[in-house]
């Protein structure tokens, strides 16, 4: 039986923007992989008007973790309530909430955190009391930089997709990206390839690409699996250009037979870079083109590779 109390936190933030614009992109699940750092994947298990259940991937002191967590919306409040319903070791609880106040600099947002460790474990809870702090200061930076810059960043921030029809079974599409263990020896752009399984359906990925050039550049991503359907990502190590870059692969199957298999990118490029990168004269507008071409290239080769492959094993 827990013998103390639980432990009550709360981080605050002033943001320059109105206080409904902040809740809705906190509402919104599926903006966190894209404005939360440690985020790397949400998905609704249930949903409802202001009832539902979000299974979250983030990262918490360097390590991969998932929960399933209820929450409650009241847009009138401008508050949402958060209860994890499955919580991963060393966390034995954890909810809180978060709270959208009208301040004179636009808004001030509150996020409360109430939580124990296993056995009420102090070296548990002194791990928790990291990651929450951590966790917090960098997701309230985040909410501010977003919402602060959203205006300004329409160009900065972008999506696209590239697709493949394959005449092969979705399994075969799948696996050939999931083993991304053997990209070296079966994708030309990939030169070196690290691939752990934390746990199943949830890896991390080193690759070392090849560039047009010639130039090699390292990346990481914590990647979550959904056989034989699709494979969502994160980069956490960013080639220079990019401030954030979220990814999906997906494997539908068409009617008749086949199945079509998609990559779809989010980006968002870093201003700051673009004349070091590509050149003192190049626009904003160069650095997406770039950006597209490198990605498209990449992500083509990959699924017509795929698809040799699936249809091979027909």
């Amino acid at each position: 039986m827990p013998t103390h109390a639980p432990r009550q936190v709360e981080h605050t933030i002033t943001v320059a923007a109105p206080p409904e614009a902040v809740y809705e992109l906190i509402a919104d699940v599926r903006n966190w992989p894209r404005i939360f750092p440690p985020t790397i994947h949400v998905d609704y298990t249930q949903r409802g008007e202001h009832d539902e259940y979000i299974r979250i991937w983030a990262t918490a002191n360097g390590t991969a973790k998932n929960w399933t967590s209820r929450r409650i919306l009241q847009p009138e409040q401008r508050r949402i309530n958060f209860q994890q319903t499955v919580s991963a070791p060393p966390v034995a609880s954890m909810g809180g909430a978060w709270l959208i106040e009208e301040h004179a600099d636009g808004s001030l947002v509150r996020l409360l955190h109430e939580y124990r460790s296993v056995d009420d474990d102090p070296e548990g809870l002194a791990w928790i009391d990291q990651a929450v702090d951590r966790n917090s200061r960098s997701e309230l930076a985040a909410l501010k930089k977003n919402v602060e810059t959203a205006h300004a960043a329409g160009d900065l921030t972008f999506s696209f997709e590239d697709s493949v029809d394959i005449e092969g079974r979705a399994e075969d599409v799948f696996a050939f990206v999931d083993e991304a263990n053997l990209w070296s020896d079966r994708l030309p752009h990939v030169a070196k390839v690290r691939l752990e399984e934390v746990e199943q359906g949830l890896q991390v990925l080193e690759m070392d690409t090849v560039a047009k050039d010639g130039s090699t550049h390292t990346t990481k991503s914590f990647r979550v699996t959904f056989p034989h359907h699709g494979i969502a990502y994160k980069q956490v190590t960013l080639p220079a250009l990019l401030t954030l870059h979220t990814g999906y692969w997906t494997f539908a199957e068409r009617e008749g037979g086949g199945v079509t298999a998609t990559s779809q990118h989010t980006v968002v490029l870093d201003p700051d870079a673009v004349a070091g990168v590509l050149g003192p004269q190049a626009t904003v507008a160069d650095a997406r083109a770039y950006v597209r071409t490198a990605l498209s290239t990449n992500s083509l080769a990959t699924l017509r590779h795929a698809k040799a492959y699936a249809e091979k094993a027909r």
